[in-house]
């Protein structure tokens, strides 16, 4: 994807490039961030949300299950229900002017399974929420990548959701990812060194 892509919002980060350059990887991961506030006013298509899922869609997967699945709320009126009725405040204030809201779900008992419905190992549905994982990366890099930024969160209220988006009882919602453009960059947290958590043999 060349860059900034035409439906770009503007980003005014020095490690983003631009006149027709993409990217690159390291700038890409270095560049992102959990925003928790958004600028006002902004807008995102369609075509735009799908381009972050399919980038996610390319993630690997337990056997090609691709058990993961998206519900994006993009009108006023169900990104207002996200907030008031399945985030708590404090997350509710961190979505404002967001411009898409994006509940993340995945199928269970495929991922980590056998055709027999039994665990492959002691993980079982553990899978399901791994690969869903890899995927959500994937979006979000590619959200910061097409000049919008996301910030996910873990606390909701699921049953709430699965009423108000019909999503079936198959499925297990994990985490809801809110897109915008950012009004600042925040100053990234201190990462551990490689040092302190892996080790050679």
């Amino acid at each position: 994807m060349m860059w900034p892509p035409k439906t770009m919002v503007g980003l005014t980060d020095s490690a983003v490039k631009q006149k027709g350059k993409t990217m690159e990887f390291a700038q890409l991961i270095e560049s992102r961030r959990s925003i928790r506030k958004f600028k006002p006013g902004m807008k995102i298509s369609e075509d735009q949300i799908k381009v972050m899922i399919d980038a996610a869609i390319q993630a690997p997967t337990w056997k090609n299950s691709q058990t993961g699945r998206y519900y994006v709320a993009m009108s006023e009126d169900k990104m207002n229900f996200i907030k008031n009725q399945s985030l708590p405040s404090f997350n509710a204030a961190n979505c404002e002017n967001a411009v898409a809201i994006i509940i993340t779900a995945y199928e269970t008992k495929r991922s980590g399974f056998e055709r027999d419905g039994n665990p492959t190992n002691e993980l079982g549905d553990k899978w399901g929420v791994y690969d869903l994982g890899l995927q959500n990366e994937n979006l979000v890099l590619k959200a910061r990548e097409t000049g919008y930024d996301t910030l996910i969160m873990g606390i909701r209220d699921a049953d709430v959701l699965k009423s108000e988006f019909g999503i079936p009882d198959s499925q297990e919602v994990v985490a809801v990812i809110s897109v915008g453009v950012r009004e600042d960059s925040p100053e990234k947290p201190k990462r551990k060194a490689v040092e302190d958590i892996t080790k050679f043999f």
